[in-house]
């Protein structure tokens, strides 16, 4: 099991309010947003047909402890895995495990690391050999959702306007939004106010501010939002047995709009389909 670094005792308290970063934790979120972004775009060659969810793991722990960084999510809580794998149904936190993935399948993998105390958290789709083509408009509609959601991030504008913006998309799309899981404050600690909601209205919610960190996490599911977790305790399933899919970015506010700290340093962050 690994520690987590010396940090001040208030980075382990989750804030009443919604914290204020300045230039140094700007700098620390760079680092681990871009290694937590290296390590998804490494394992992009590895994502097969025949590999398992368990290998998946080792390779991502195996990249982040290379790199002098640690796996935020192993021993989080009592999870055991570096990362969640979520296959098909599985809506989040799928545990990487003996799965094989086959040929039409498709996977969220998530990852968080922790760099000189900063954390760094972001998921990306992968479509396993050849996918349907309700698997892919699944992941465009998911795509397109965080990206009309980040368009609405700078001064002035609310929480509630980042929502409205991806639930309107999603749901002209005739998809739904899961509403059980939502984005979170981050920083040196891994969830931190605000817990940031896929759905709503505008004007709605705490406004936003130059140097909030958090993330935009959105589920879609193709059918009905309802999910419910397995008897492990953390495995979320759609209750109708129906796709979903997640993409997730770690992101600052700045004066004039947003930093999108967990960028592909080689652009592969959405799936490209022909």
């Amino acid at each position: 099991m690994y520690e987590t670094p010396e940090l001040d005792p208030d980075a382990y308290l989750r804030s009443s309010a919604i914290r204020i970063h300045d230039a140094e934790g700007f700098e620390g979120m760079r680092r681990a947003g871009r290694l937590v972004a290296e390590a998804l775009d490494m394992i992009t060659p590895f994502v097969q047909p025949g590999v398992t969810t368990g290998e998946i793991d080792d390779r991502m722990r195996e990249f982040t402890l290379d790199h002098g960084a640690l796996p935020a999510c192993l021993g989080y809580k009592g999870y055991t895995k570096t990362v969640c794998t979520s296959i098909n149904h599985v809506v989040c936190h799928g545990i990487p495990g003996d799965k094989v993935l086959k040929a039409g399948d498709i996977v969220n993998i998530d990852h968080t690391v922790i760099v000189d105390g900063w954390h760094g958290d972001s998921s990306r789709m992968y479509p396993v050999g050849e996918i349907n083509a309700r698997a892919r408009k699944l992941i465009d509609v998911t795509y397109e959702g965080i990206e009309l959601g980040l368009a609405q991030v700078r001064p002035g504008n609310t929480f509630g306007d980042i929502g409205y913006a991806i639930q309107r998309h999603v749901e002209a799309a005739r998809m739904s939004v899961v509403r059980d899981f939502c984005g979170h404050g981050i920083g040196r600690l891994f969830h931190d106010n605000p817990n940031v909601l896929h759905y709503g209205r505008r004007g709605e919610g705490a406004t936003l501010k130059p140097g909030m960190f958090f993330t935009i996490e959105p589920m879609v599911n193709l059918g009905k939002p309802a999910v419910k977790v397995l008897s492990d305790g953390w495995t979320a399933v759609t209750r109708d047995k129906s796709l979903s899919a997640q993409c997730e970015h770690t992101i600052g506010v700045t004066e004039t709009g947003l930093e999108i700290f967990s960028a592909s340093p080689t652009g592969i962050f959405r799936p490209k389909f022909d």
